[in-house]
């Protein structure tokens, strides 16, 4: 199975049907697979060949969506770009990947134009919207193009799951951004595993909230079209806006990065809005707080499932989704297994293991490494060999990721291998100490890290944001920490900040946080 089917298989059968929902515009099936057509046959008349990169550096957009499709349709590959990546950063990853063409929004031309000499590789420039200033010969406009193409299905490529459908860079945090080769059977099985796993149908309402340039949410470009269900995207994150959007439009679900949900539920209008047609939500791409897990449920009063997974991965690999005799259960300990990270993905089998390789005990206690294998799993990195054998071993992607495990066969991620603070001969898993900051009634975000200090190696600090209108401090919500964790543990000091550093996707950036306390200490000692 090829990405593509699953578009010709929407088209075919629900050809009236709203596809997609953006900016006031709407398109059914049939009108969406015209524009991808067009624009699969412009891409070919531009000499854009099977296995040849087409890069995109777009908001959440309808457009988005027509061009991972049109690229897919004749087996080209997506180079998916994070919009937040400086320029010198964005002529890598085109350089790297060795993209010909690039689509990009009039919003980031800043971020292009620097690097126009640099990017001789790119033979058009396509730009989706107006106001851009014709600079060369290769700039065009998306609309025109489409215009001007053939709505007819292009000349069929041959194309096998084995074909590498994106490359998805990570974001370089241990060095060079590596660039993640997905294939079509990657995706379509990861694709089938979420329909499968959280009931998608034909009558579903999917909001593209999460950036379309992460797999926390491009995963539902396949599925969501595979089974017929409404596309809405909403062009960047705002608490209002997305509120506003799931009324309007009966959302049933969505997958959110867990600062985009806890600010959500910390919207002071938050409890005007309805939401009776949400059936579930869930979320992905870091880890999420109990509290806020809590505050999700009581507020928009339908299901919850955690999500963990990577890029590498297409990308889950667990989901909260609880057992049937787990429902069973008072709504209190039902609420504990859906907070966890959870059980393994249909699509993949996982293990936790030790150092030496084997399987941990399923007591909740001893911590061991994730690894993973299965169809959804990537052949590798992108032109880095090496990389690829460091991360999959004898078949076995090895993920970084601790964690422990109950009887049931759920897991609870306890931290980064990297993001573990050693205090005093003691293991310190930053994301227990933020589970218990997001208790306190007046922290809105929060990130633990560990920082120098000459008594114990690496001490454990809180930075945190207070809610509107709350005060707090730091003696304060150390002491609330000690009385519900250990005391080694416990933050020994607290910074409080206006705004948490975020990566491109939304998430929380501890790495930038923690290289603000080191860099100083390096400074201090040398």
């Amino acid at each position: 199975m090829i990405l593509t089917e699953t578009l010709k298989k929407a088209s075919k059968l629900f050809p009236q049907k709203q596809a997609i929902v953006c900016g006031g515009k709407r398109w059914t099936y049939r009108e969406f697979h015209d524009r991808v057509n067009r624009f699969s046959n412009s891409l070919k008349a531009f000499g854009i060949d099977k296995d040849d990169k087409v890069a995109i550096l777009l908001p959440n957009c309808h457009t988005f969506l027509e061009t991972y499709y049109g690229i897919a349709q004749i087996g080209a590959t997506s180079v998916p770009i994070n919009i937040r990546l400086s320029p010198g950063e964005i002529a890598f990853i085109l350089q790297d990947s060795e993209s010909k063409v690039l689509i990009v929004d009039p919003v980031y031309q800043k971020q292009i134009d620097p690097t126009r000499e640099k990017i001789s590789g790119i033979k058009k420039i396509i730009w989706t919207g107006d106001g851009i200033k014709v600079q060369e010969d290769r700039d065009l406009h998306y609309e025109k193009i489409l215009g001007q193409g053939n709505p007819s299905s292009p000349q069929e490529t041959i194309i096998t799951g084995e074909d590498i459908a994106q490359i998805y860079y990570t974001s370089g945090t241990t060095g060079r951004p590596k660039g993640v080769m997905l294939s079509h059977k990657n995706v379509t099985t990861h694709a089938l595993g979420t329909i499968a796993e959280i009931h998608l149908t034909d009558r579903d309402v999917w909001i593209h909230v999460a950036p379309l340039f992460h797999l926390a949410d491009a995963w539902a470009t396949w599925a969501i079209t595979w089974v017929g269900g409404t596309h809405v995207l909403v062009r960047e994150f705002d608490s209002k806006a997305v509120l506003e959007t799931i009324q309007k439009e009966r959302v049933t679900l969505t997958n959110l990065i867990p600062t985009m949900l806890n600010l959500m539920v910390n919207y002071p209008e938050v409890g005007k809005y309805d939401y009776n047609s949400l059936r579930v939500l869930l979320s992905g791409g870091a880890p999420i707080a109990p509290e806020v897990v809590r505050k999700i449920v009581e507020t928009f009063k339908c299901d919850y499932i955690q999500t963990y997974g990577m890029t590498e991965t297409s990308p889950y690999l667990t989901v909260s989704i609880l057992k049937g005799h787990l429902k069973t259960l008072p709504d209190k300990e039902q609420l504990k297994f859906k907070s966890k990270t959870g059980r393994e993905f249909i699509s993949v089998e996982l293990k936790v293991v030790n150092d030496k390789g084997e399987e941990i005990k399923k007591d909740e206690k001893e911590v061991g490494e994730i690894i993973v294998r299965g169809d959804i799993v990537t052949k590798g990195y992108w032109k880095l060999p090496e990389e690829t054998a460091k991360a999959i071993k004898n078949g076995w992607l090895h993920t970084g990721d601790m964690a422990v495990i109950d009887e049931e066969g759920y897991v609870t991620i306890v931290d980064r291998k990297k993001d573990m603070i050693l205090t005093g001969g003691e293991n310190v898993y930053s994301t227990e100490v933020e589970n218990v900051l997001y208790m306190h009634p007046a922290i809105l975000e929060c990130a633990v890290v560990g920082v120098p200090d000459e008594k114990w190696g690496e001490a454990v600090k809180g930075v945190v944001v207070l809610k509107q209108g709350q005060t707090a401090d730091e003696q304060e919500i150390i002491r609330f920490c000690k009385d519900r964790i250990a005391h080694y543990k416990a933050p020994k000091s607290i910074d409080f900040i206006a705004a948490l550093p975020r990566t491109g996707s939304g998430k929380i950036q501890k790495k930038g946080l923690r290289d603000q306390y080191w860099k100083g200490y390096e400074k201090k000692v040398h």
